[in-house]
């Protein structure tokens, strides 16, 4: 089991180091400018105690010879301030290259968020991906980054002490060597004990991450449900738990270093009782003594700084292997031709095979083709596949096998940004940046001016409203901003598409948030903007799709019926019952 968890250990630090030098190798005269400072600082602090040594001997064994002592002092406080000096600039250096390896690893995450499936994204839930991408690189960064130096820094200091010792006295230095060590096997020992409590600590972290965001992102269906003793119950469940990961986790890495100062300090009682022997033999003098002890004890921090950084490696590494896992997740399959053709809207579906799991078939043998101009109403019950089928046409998922055609061009054929530009979405759930109102509609067309703008909203109604702001079209807005109220929220968005003009238009219950009266007013809109355009309309409410060109029927992933509004009520099938349903209702 033992060597199991340390062969996993050195397997992972192997991973996330090779990941790691990417993002050194740019900062690498940085960090070689650091280290030249690090032994600077180790070689002047070193000094410090053979000057200390010389005063004394030159107190107590002769008379004093102010010259001397002054030349000294002086020496005593150029030295000082130099590691001094030193340990400022490293700090500005270290500082500015974790802080820009942060900026860049946290930077490619994000970036690979754009690059991701939907299928992964789908399979990972929010607060963990918000975890990795903020708490972990944080994590990693001061753990890791910052430890390697710190590691360096007391590597550099043993084998300086070790030296020194050495010069002054061999055999009290075999001594030290001897027993300095066991404060690290102390070290090692607990650490290994912690990496588990780490990894589930972390784990539990990111799970706190997501229910709260979830719970804050549904706070009104919470309230509606009177739902706020289980889910407070809920967070506490999870809190509780990562408080005892986290508390035992603390308590058997704080162990670390108190540990190694006992094994320390008997050593160090040790090495001065044995040395005090050797100076009344007057084999050694006092300042040598003097200078002895403080490289010992020099030579025991390092073991202690040592055993803290070796915890915090052990959980920088399990953050750092997420967040590479994150960064090295493939991309979404992507070619890099244009569609060079003219879109008109047609768009052909042959024999398409979808699933969202393999060992699941959802869509089977679908086959659909939508021409120029059609106004097509996909209905159906809930989980039926009319988003799914939207979709496909968007190309947001893979199919098993079949085809999707635009202009008979094959979806493969082409890049996904290149068929996505001369689509224009109106969702049910309205996405607003928190920016301001214009810089939200400039997104479907940056070079739009202010005319365009306003001739847009006032199509949807919404003009009237966005002048009454404070800052008019320059109001910040933000996702839970209480002054825009969620039916405004999905007019902007409404407007934002017209203003794009795309070739084909799809509507995903883009009317679902706005009152009826306001739904007939922009009605017209709507019409206006889908003429000669292909619509692709996913409603839950009949009423509005009754002069669609074509309705699709659709049930477990199949369409079922197919035809005209009056057609499909002649038929008196599963549409005849559906709108029959709501007018009943």
């Amino acid at each position: 089991m033992f060597f199991t968890r340390r062969f996993i250990n050195l397997r992972l630090r192997r991973q996330v180091m090779n990941r790691l030098i990417k993002y050194i190798k740019p900062y690498r005269f940085l960090l070689l400018a650091s280290l030249l400072l690090s032994i600077l600082i180790v070689l002047s602090t070193l000094y410090v105690p053979v000057i200390v040594g010389k005063c004394i001997d030159l107190l107590i064994y002769q008379e004093v010879d102010f010259i001397s002592l002054k030349i000294l002092l002086i020496t005593l406080a150029i030295t000082i301030c130099i590691t001094a000096g030193s340990q400022w600039l490293q700090n500005l250096i270290n500082n500015h290259t974790s802080y820009n390896i942060c900026r860049d690893i946290r930077n490619d995450a994000f970036n690979k968020i754009h690059h991701l499936s939907l299928a992964y994204l789908d399979n990972h839930t929010v607060g963990e991906i918000t975890n990795s991408i903020i708490n972990d690189v944080d994590t990693f960064n001061d753990g890791l980054l910052m430890g390697f130096n710190t590691l360096f820094t007391s590597l550099l200091t043993i084998i300086g002490t070790i030296i020194y010792m050495l010069n002054i006295n061999i055999s009290i230095t075999i001594v030290v060597c001897f027993l300095t060590p066991l404060s690290l096997l102390v070290s090692r020992y607990i650490s290994s004990k912690t990496h588990l409590l780490f990894v589930n600590q972390s784990s539990l972290r990111s799970d706190i991450n997501s229910y709260v965001d979830e719970m804050i992102s549904n706070q009104r269906v919470v309230h509606a449900f009177n739902q706020q003793k289980n889910t407070q119950n809920n967070l506490s469940k999870i809190n509780d738990s990562y408080k005892n990961t986290a508390v035992k986790a603390t308590f058997f890495s704080s162990l670390t270093n108190p540990a190694t100062r006992v094994v320390n300090a008997i050593v160090y009682a040790f090495i001065a009782t044995f040395g005090g022997l050797i100076v009344i033999k007057n084999t050694l003098s006092v300042g040598a003594l003097s200078s002895f002890l403080s490289y010992a004890s020099q030579y025991t921090k390092p073991f202690n700084e040592i055993s803290g950084v070796i915890v915090e490696l052990q959980n920088a590494l399990v953050c750092g292997n997420r967040i590479f896992d994150l960064i090295n997740q493939e991309n979404e399959y992507d070619v890099t031709a244009a569609l060079n053709k003219e879109v008109k809207g047609n768009i052909s579906l042959d024999s398409v095979f979808f699933s969202y799991t393999k060992d699941k078939p959802f869509i089977k043998n679908l086959s659909l083709d939508i021409k120029t101009g059609e106004k097509v109403a996909i209905v159906g019950p809930t989980g039926c596949g009319k988003t799914t089928l939207i979709n496909l046409i968007m190309n947001f998922y893979p199919i098993d096998s079949g085809s999707i055609t635009i202009e008979s061009v094959d979806y493969s054929m082409i890049s996904k940004a290149s068929l996505r530009e001369n689509f224009g979405m109106v969702l049910q759930d309205s996405w607003i940046k928190n920016v301001s109102i214009k810089e939200n509609l400039l997104m479907a067309k940056e070079n739009a001016t202010d005319k365009e703008i306003i001739e847009v909203c006032k199509k949807c109604h919404i003009h009237n409203f966005i002048k009454r702001l404070p800052n008019g079209y320059d109001t910040i807005i933000r996702e839970n901003d209480s002054t825009i109220s969620t039916g405004q929220k999905q007019l902007l968005c409404i407007a934002r598409i017209m203003l794009k003009d795309p070739k084909i238009l799809i509507l995903d219950e883009a009317t679902s948030n706005i009152d009826t009266r306001t739904e007939i007013r922009i009605q017209q809109a709507f019409d206006d903007l889908m003429q000669n355009k292909t619509s692709l309309i996913v409603a839950h409410r009949l009423s509005t799709i009754q002069n669609a060109d074509i309705i699709l029927v659709m049930k477990n992933g199949q369409i079922i019926e197919k035809g005209k509004h009056q057609q499909l009520l002649n038929q008196k099938g599963f549409y005849y019952n559906l709108y029959n349903a709501q007018f009943e209702q």
